[in-house]
Protein backbone atom coordinates (compact mmCIF):
# COMPACT_ATOMS: atom_id res chain seq x y z
CA UNK A 1 0.00 0.00 0.00
CA UNK A 2 2.81 2.45 0.87
CA UNK A 3 4.30 2.46 -2.63
CA UNK A 4 0.88 3.23 -4.06
CA UNK A 5 0.39 5.95 -1.44
CA UNK A 6 3.73 7.54 -2.34
CA UNK A 7 2.72 7.56 -6.01
CA UNK A 8 -0.62 9.19 -5.16
CA UNK A 9 1.07 11.78 -2.92
CA UNK A 10 3.47 12.72 -5.73
CA UNK A 11 0.53 13.10 -8.15
CA UNK A 12 -1.18 15.56 -5.78
CA UNK A 13 -4.86 16.36 -5.33
CA UNK A 14 -4.85 15.15 -1.72
CA UNK A 15 -5.17 16.70 1.72
CA UNK A 16 -2.58 15.88 4.36
CA UNK A 17 -4.12 16.46 7.77
CA UNK A 18 -1.24 16.31 10.27
CA UNK A 19 -1.21 16.54 14.02
CA UNK A 20 1.35 18.90 15.54
CA UNK A 21 4.62 17.59 16.95
CA UNK A 22 5.00 16.38 20.54
CA UNK A 23 3.95 19.08 22.99
CA UNK A 24 5.04 19.81 26.54
CA UNK A 25 3.05 18.29 29.36
CA UNK A 26 0.40 20.38 31.01
CA UNK A 27 -3.00 21.76 30.18
CA UNK A 28 -4.10 24.53 27.86
CA UNK A 29 -5.70 27.29 29.93
CA UNK A 30 -9.13 28.01 28.53
CA UNK A 31 -8.82 31.75 29.22
CA UNK A 32 -5.48 32.08 27.47
CA UNK A 33 -5.25 34.06 24.29
CA UNK A 34 -3.89 32.26 21.23
CA UNK A 35 -1.17 34.91 20.93
CA UNK A 36 -0.02 34.14 24.48
CA UNK A 37 1.97 30.93 24.21
CA UNK A 38 2.58 30.83 27.97
CA UNK A 39 -1.07 29.77 28.45
CA UNK A 40 -0.70 26.79 26.13
CA UNK A 41 1.08 23.50 25.76
CA UNK A 42 3.88 24.22 23.31
CA UNK A 43 6.19 22.10 21.21
CA UNK A 44 8.82 20.23 23.16
CA UNK A 45 12.35 19.91 21.76
CA UNK A 46 11.32 16.49 20.45
CA UNK A 47 8.28 18.08 18.80
CA UNK A 48 10.48 20.68 17.09
CA UNK A 49 12.73 17.93 15.72
CA UNK A 50 9.66 15.98 14.56
CA UNK A 51 8.29 19.03 12.71
CA UNK A 52 11.60 19.70 10.94
CA UNK A 53 11.93 16.01 10.01
CA UNK A 54 8.34 15.94 8.71
CA UNK A 55 9.04 18.76 6.26
CA UNK A 56 12.35 17.17 5.25
CA UNK A 57 10.58 13.88 4.48
CA UNK A 58 7.94 15.55 2.30
CA UNK A 59 10.69 17.35 0.37
CA UNK A 60 12.77 14.14 0.15
CA UNK A 61 9.84 12.26 -1.39
CA UNK A 62 9.18 15.26 -3.67
CA UNK A 63 5.58 15.54 -2.54
CA UNK A 64 4.16 18.80 -3.94
CA UNK A 65 2.70 21.08 -1.27
CA UNK A 66 0.28 23.97 -1.78
CA UNK A 67 1.06 27.30 -0.14
CA UNK A 68 -0.08 28.53 2.29
CA UNK A 69 0.01 25.77 4.91
CA UNK A 70 -3.12 25.87 7.08
CA UNK A 71 -2.68 25.68 10.86
CA UNK A 72 -4.81 25.81 13.98
CA UNK A 73 -4.35 29.03 15.99
CA UNK A 74 -2.44 27.30 18.81
CA UNK A 75 1.27 28.20 19.11
CA UNK A 76 2.26 24.51 18.82
CA UNK A 77 0.49 24.05 15.48
CA UNK A 78 1.81 27.30 14.03
CA UNK A 79 5.36 26.47 15.13
CA UNK A 80 5.02 22.96 13.70
CA UNK A 81 4.00 24.42 10.32
CA UNK A 82 6.78 27.03 10.38
CA UNK A 83 9.46 24.47 11.25
CA UNK A 84 8.25 21.89 8.72
CA UNK A 85 7.84 24.43 5.92
CA UNK A 86 10.25 27.29 6.67
CA UNK A 87 9.86 28.98 3.27
CA UNK A 88 6.08 28.71 3.02
CA UNK A 89 3.46 31.10 4.41
CA UNK A 90 1.35 29.72 7.24
CA UNK A 91 -2.32 30.69 7.29
CA UNK A 92 -4.15 30.39 10.60
CA UNK A 93 -7.59 28.80 10.33
CA UNK A 94 -9.57 29.45 13.53
CA UNK A 95 -11.90 26.58 12.61
CA UNK A 96 -9.17 24.05 13.37
CA UNK A 97 -9.55 25.10 17.02
CA UNK A 98 -12.97 23.45 16.82
CA UNK A 99 -11.26 20.10 16.18
CA UNK A 100 -9.37 20.59 19.44
CA UNK A 101 -12.70 21.32 21.17
CA UNK A 102 -14.11 17.93 20.12
CA UNK A 103 -12.14 16.47 23.03
CA UNK A 104 -14.16 18.55 25.49
CA UNK A 105 -17.71 18.32 26.80
CA UNK A 106 -19.78 19.08 23.72
CA UNK A 107 -23.36 18.12 23.01
CA UNK A 108 -24.02 15.74 20.12
CA UNK A 109 -25.41 18.68 18.13
CA UNK A 110 -22.25 20.76 18.70
CA UNK A 111 -20.03 17.80 17.84
CA UNK A 112 -21.98 16.99 14.66
CA UNK A 113 -21.91 20.65 13.56
CA UNK A 114 -18.11 20.71 13.84
CA UNK A 115 -17.74 17.35 12.06
CA UNK A 116 -20.04 18.40 9.19
CA UNK A 117 -18.07 21.63 8.68
CA UNK A 118 -14.81 19.67 8.78
CA UNK A 119 -16.17 17.18 6.25
CA UNK A 120 -16.87 20.11 3.88
CA UNK A 121 -13.21 21.19 4.28
CA UNK A 122 -12.05 17.66 3.41
CA UNK A 123 -14.29 17.53 0.35
CA UNK A 124 -12.61 20.53 -1.31
CA UNK A 125 -10.10 19.41 -3.89
CA UNK A 126 -6.73 21.19 -4.00
CA UNK A 127 -5.51 22.39 -7.40
CA UNK A 128 -4.39 19.66 -9.81
CA UNK A 129 -0.95 18.23 -9.11
CA UNK A 130 -0.49 19.60 -5.59
CA UNK A 131 -1.49 18.65 -2.02
CA UNK A 132 -2.98 20.80 0.73
CA UNK A 133 -1.47 20.49 4.23
CA UNK A 134 -3.36 21.23 7.43
CA UNK A 135 -1.60 21.18 10.80
CA UNK A 136 -4.10 20.60 13.57
CA UNK A 137 -4.99 18.29 16.42
CA UNK A 138 -5.93 14.70 17.03
CA UNK A 139 -9.57 13.69 17.29
CA UNK A 140 -11.18 11.70 20.09
CA UNK A 141 -11.21 7.93 19.49
CA UNK A 142 -13.79 6.95 16.82
CA UNK A 143 -14.66 10.59 16.05
CA UNK A 144 -13.80 12.32 12.77
CA UNK A 145 -10.35 11.14 11.64
CA UNK A 146 -9.79 9.40 14.99
CA UNK A 147 -6.68 9.35 17.13
CA UNK A 148 -3.60 10.70 15.36
CA UNK A 149 -0.09 10.24 16.74
CA UNK A 150 2.20 13.24 17.28
CA UNK A 151 3.25 14.45 13.81
CA UNK A 152 1.10 11.70 12.31
CA UNK A 153 -0.75 12.34 9.06
CA UNK A 154 -4.09 11.28 7.66
CA UNK A 155 -4.06 11.26 3.84
CA UNK A 156 -7.45 12.25 2.45
CA UNK A 157 -8.69 12.14 -1.14
CA UNK A 158 -11.43 14.78 -1.56
CA UNK A 159 -14.28 13.81 -3.90
CA UNK A 160 -15.64 17.33 -4.32
CA UNK A 161 -18.00 19.50 -2.28
CA UNK A 162 -21.00 17.46 -1.15
CA UNK A 163 -19.42 14.27 -2.53
CA UNK A 164 -17.53 13.14 0.56
CA UNK A 165 -13.92 12.06 0.89
CA UNK A 166 -11.88 8.90 1.23
CA UNK A 167 -9.18 8.25 3.81
CA UNK A 168 -6.31 6.69 1.85
CA UNK A 169 -4.09 6.09 4.83
CA UNK A 170 -2.94 7.11 8.27
CA UNK A 171 0.81 7.42 8.77
CA UNK A 172 3.04 7.92 11.75
CA UNK A 173 6.17 10.00 11.26
CA UNK A 174 8.09 6.70 11.02
CA UNK A 175 5.73 5.47 8.27
CA UNK A 176 6.40 8.65 6.30
CA UNK A 177 10.15 8.02 6.49
CA UNK A 178 9.81 4.57 4.90
CA UNK A 179 7.09 5.19 2.30
CA UNK A 180 8.89 3.21 -0.41
CA UNK A 181 10.13 0.28 1.66
CA UNK A 182 7.07 -1.97 1.45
Amino acid sequence: MEKDLLKLLKEGGLILYARHGTATVGVDQANGLFQSCQYQRNLSEQGRHEAIYYGQMLRYWQIPILAPITASPFCRTIETAQLAFPNVQVQIDPFLFEIFMLGGNLSNVQQNTILMAFQSMLEMKPPEGINRVMIGHSFPENVGLGDISNMGTVVVKPKGLGQGYEVLGKMTLEDLAKLDSI
